[in-house]
């Protein structure tokens, strides 16, 4: 069971462990609206699947009709039944809570999760997220047992765990990459060991001191120059813009969203002195902004709402058109 890109690379690494499997099934999210509607685009994984000539089992779009669902055979065929060991429950990034309907229909330790961080630490939705974001030198993942919802979400006992450090600078999507081929790789050496009996678990320990991850709402991406640092925005495009475009308010209820940022260890001596204020630097094209502890922000491309993707001189020009600059700067925490 999973839905994206992080799910794929799993399943790759599943699929090409043959010695593992007999038979192999997916269940993913149904195809998704876009284009305001207009079409409909599938899950990365219903993709894969298809490719590789797996059985494709769409859920209900709906979460009540989700626990209402019936898996696919052979799965099914194992109501009323002692589950046998021989078959297997795998989530990976599936967005989804598994109902104990669904759960009751797998031996208890035959529910495995790959989740993408150091268990206890960073439950929840967002590991990947939430350990760029609080600048984490060190991440990992675990392979654990599922559990009911009252037992807790990603608290069940961890049957392998593989470290990785966090690469400066690294982004989001490189991250789930990584660490997805690894917990690819970390699930068939686990189910290796389970076939041969030399499989064991470790209950979770410290969870009051783990950090959470939770959701990433769409207030993670309003920025706010004046207590913000320039390095904690660029931590955070890295971590959140794939889904939370880094955005500040403009006159008229109009959004401006920054891309691609990155810090001015040593910055010309006209920028502004003022949190909130920016200039624009000819030579790089770029916005400069000054921002919380004295540090200098830039910025090579912003996005207007309801505009295409320009480079910031453009969009400077115009501003000034429209009465936005003065005395060439931008004072952005007027517009906020």
């Amino acid at each position: 069971m999973g839905r994206d890109e992080f799910s794929c690379l799993v399943i790759q690494e599943l699929f090409g462990a043959q010695d593992v499997w007999q038979e192999l099934h997916i269940a993913t999210s149904p195809d998704e609206k876009i284009n305001r509607g207009t079409a409909f685009a599938p899950s990365p994984l219903r993709i894969l699947g298809e490719n590789l000539n797996l059985p494709v089992h769409l859920i209900p779009r709906a979460k009540p009709d989700f626990k209402i669902w019936e898996p696919p055979r052979p799965f099914l065929d194992s109501v009323n039944e002692i589950p046998s060991p021989d078959r297997l429950l795998v989530t990976a990034s599936f967005g989804r809570i598994v109902p104990s309907r669904i759960l009751n229909l797998f031996h208890p330790d035959r529910r495995l999760n790959v989740h993408p961080s150091l268990l206890p630490h960073y439950r929840g939705p967002a590991p990947i997220q939430h350990a760029i974001l609080n600048d984490e030198h060190e991440t990992g993942v675990c392979v654990i047992d599922m559990l009911k919802k009252s037992q807790g979400i990603d608290a069940g006992p961890i049957w392998a765990t593989s470290r990785m450090n966090v690469p400066q600078g690294a982004m989001f999507s490189s991250m789930r990459d990584e660490l997805a081929v690894e917990g690819g790789k970390l699930l068939v050496s686990v189910l290796r060991a389970m076939i041969t009996d030399k499989a064991s678990r470790t209950v979770q320990t410290d969870i009051v001191q783990a950090k959470t991850a939770p959701l990433i709402k769409f207030a993670a991406g309003l920025i706010d120059f004046r207590t913000m640092t320039a390095e904690s925005i660029v931590r955070r495009y890295r971590a959140i813009s794939h889904q939370r475009p880094l955005t500040l308010n403009l006159p008229g209820a109009k959004t401006l969203q920054i891309h691609s940022p990155s810090i001015i260890g040593s910055p010309p001596r006209f920028v502004p002195d003022v949190p909130g204020r920016a200039c624009l630097s000819k030579p790089t094209n770029s916005l400069l902004i000054r921002c919380a502890a004295n540090t200098v922000l830039s910025v090579p491309f912003v996005k207007q709402e309801g505009k295409a993707l320009v480079d910031a001189r453009a969009w400077w020009n115009g501003a000034e058109s429209l009465g936005m600059v003065t005395d060439r700067q931008v004072d952005f925490t007027l517009q906020s």
